[in-house]
């Protein structure tokens, strides 16, 4: 039985899924892509007593990021980020905070690269670089949970858009095809929008994958 426990929350203008993905055996938690509310997540840490370790950034995308400085003068974690990904998460045009909301930036505290294995909150992790959506964007691979965190590099039935900065509809479709499909069917998937699924359904439906 896994000891992980996933909590989401559906926040900001995109309607972007934040995760808690919390080992509940010790409470140590993870905290995914924080959108925007930054007091309601301190307030939901809080409340639930996790005891938080990291924060996880899929991309750079304002809708992803929006909370994480404010969360940072409260929580003493490292952010951890695609390190292909740190020059869109500071240019606030790239990042699209400019254009939605009011401007702004994110530097990560510990940049990622393909293959990397964290051990984080009593989990092993494994980084796959994604790009498609963002040339940085990547996938947490929870192997011995079966879970993978996708961000916006596979949805339900779909894909990330690729049309903005930094994207490409041939990387994102490399990405799916020589990475994502080749996880076992089993695997669970968690995006930043959108609900959940399995590597074997998208291998089934997903238009990626003819």
């Amino acid at each position: 039985m896994s000891k992980m426990e996933i909590q989401y929350r559906v926040l900001g203008a995109i309607g972007t899924n934040v995760y808690f993905l919390i080992n509940k055996e010790t409470k140590e938690t993870l905290l995914v892509d924080p959108a925007d509310n930054a007091p309601y997540l301190l307030e939901q840490i809080k409340m639930r007593g996790y005891d938080m370790k990291a924060i996880l950034l899929t991309h750079g995308h304002f809708d992803h990021i929006y909370a994480v400085n404010d969360l940072k003068k409260s929580l003493d974690v490292p952010v951890y980020a695609y390190a292909d990904e740190a020059a869109l998460m500071g240019d606030s045009w790239m990042n699209r905070s400019k254009a939605w909301a009011e401007a702004m930036t994110v530097t990560p505290d510990i940049l990622l690269h393909d293959g990397d294995e964290l051990d984080l909150a009593g989990f092993h992790i494994r980084v796959i670089h994604t790009p498609g959506h963002t040339a940085g964007s990547c996938c947490y691979y929870f192997e011995e949970e079966k879970i993978l965190i996708a961000g916006d590099t596979l949805f339900y039935e779909s894909y990330g858009r690729t049309d903005l900065d930094t994207g490409s509809e041939a990387a994102i479709m490399r990405s799916l095809r020589e990475q994502l499909f080749l996880l076992p069917d089993d695997v669970e998937v968690y995006p930043g929008h959108g609900d959940s699924t399995t590597i074997g359904h998208e291998k089934k439906y997903n238009p990626a994958a003819f």
